[in-house]
């Protein structure tokens, strides 16, 4: 029997290993590293540090990173001085470096482009001065914290992560990833809590898609027709693990076919806990259901490869490594086509590589110590 017949449970873990393509995307194998706000980079520029981390997971046998959040080039995206930018000279001079090391390992890569919004307090590094910003103005909570976005200001923002799409392309990046989930910016547009206005970028759930599809052709125009955008979005919210964009499968359809149309090749569908089911009346979890709705390829996502999911983990309590049957299972029936992994690769960059040797006796539990430092 081969290793990668073996796993820490009785189904084989081949189906993780088979190469994956969709357009101009070729991948090694399904895995994902799953974007990790990390901190690391003083001054918005990631460093040697950095680069050395995303090339640790391409050595192990990562197909696929997407990098942490890295912000767009406007004045209220960040609420860190330390997280990364995707903007200026030296910060994009960093990443170039970090996407060289990838690809000397044989990885691939590409850049998660992030605005929080309005979940960015009033007086956040790096600019103080800036207030949030959001569709309506409102806190995650519905409370008023600045004045609606004017169509111009969404135009500026709009092209902002044009041009953000375009430095990838030119610094060597195999496609971006837009980050829609979680009560960020985009995702206050999904959202008809965060969402009241009453001009087009307002109204129904498909209408409050407006504003990612314009992000996404604008970023298909700048960055040429075949460059892979992903999309990552979420039902819950970073202050509310309950809410919901789609009740029903039919909403979320009504949901995903504009975004799909304006041009996303991949959807990354995050919950929680990969194994729930979304709706009522079906096994299939968030990631099934938008490949079934859309016929596009999903990556799924939701405390892979460990025993808590993240909520818990951030308690004290930690997590074991956690057999990866049902996840095998799911895929291999195609339910979804990659899997990302996240904090089982925050502190353990070979988990790829053990788990396809059958070494998964040396997988490595995460603690609270796995976010303080770059393994």
């Amino acid at each position: 029997m081969s290793n990668l017949d073996r796993s820490n449970s009785a189904v084989s873990v081949r189906p993780l290993f088979e190469p994956f393509r969709t357009g101009r995307l070729e991948l090694a194998n399904r895995i994902v590293m799953a974007p990790m706000t990390r901190g690391f980079a003083p001054g918005g520029v990631p460093g040697a540090d950095v680069a050395d981390y995303y090339r640790r997971r391409a050595e192990n046998g990562v197909g696929l990173i997407v990098t942490e959040g890295t912000l767009i080039n406007h004045p209220a995206a960040a609420a860190s001085p330390n997280w990364p930018n995707f903007h200026g000279e030296a910060a994009l001079n960093g990443w170039a470096r970090v996407v060289a090391g990838v690809h000397e390992a044989g990885g691939r890569i590409i850049p998660q482009l992030w605005h929080v919004g309005t979940t960015r307090k009033v007086g956040s590094q790096p600019n103080p001065e800036a207030p949030p910003i959001g569709p309506s103005g409102l806190d995650l909570t519905g409370g008023k914290v600045s004045e609606p976005l004017t169509e111009t200001e969404i135009a500026d923002i709009v092209a902002a992560f044009a041009q953000a799409a375009a430095d990838a392309k030119r610094i060597g990046f195999d496609g971006i990833e837009l980050h829609g989930a979680h009560g960020y910016l985009i995702d206050q547009f999904f959202w008809e809590k965060t969402n009241r206005r009453t001009d087009r970028y307002g109204g129904s759930l498909a209408d409050r898609t407006r504003f990612a599809v314009e992000i996404i052709e604008a970023c298909r125009r700048a960055a040429g027709p075949e460059f892979p955008i992903v999309l990552r979005f979420s039902q819950w919210k970073s202050n509310n693990y309950t809410a919901k964009l789609a009740n029903t499968p039919d909403e979320l359809e009504q949901f995903l076919v504009p975004l799909a149309a304006a041009g996303v090749d991949l959807f990354h569908c995050s919950t929680r806990r990969f194994w729930e089911p979304e709706f009522d009346g079906s096994d299939l979890n968030l990631a099934g259901w938008t490949k079934k709705l859309t016929g596009k390829p999903t990556i799924t996502v939701g405390s892979v490869g460990l025993d808590a999911e993240f909520t818990k983990m951030y308690q004290g309590a930690g997590a074991d490594p956690a057999d990866l049957g049902g996840l095998l299972e799911r895929l291999e029936r195609g339910e979804f086509d990659l899997v990302a992994v996240g904090r089982a690769l925050l502190h353990d960059p070979a988990w790829a590589a053990k788990v396809r040797d059958g070494r998964t006796d040396e997988l490595l539990p995460f603690t609270l110590e796995s976010t303080k430092t770059l393994y």
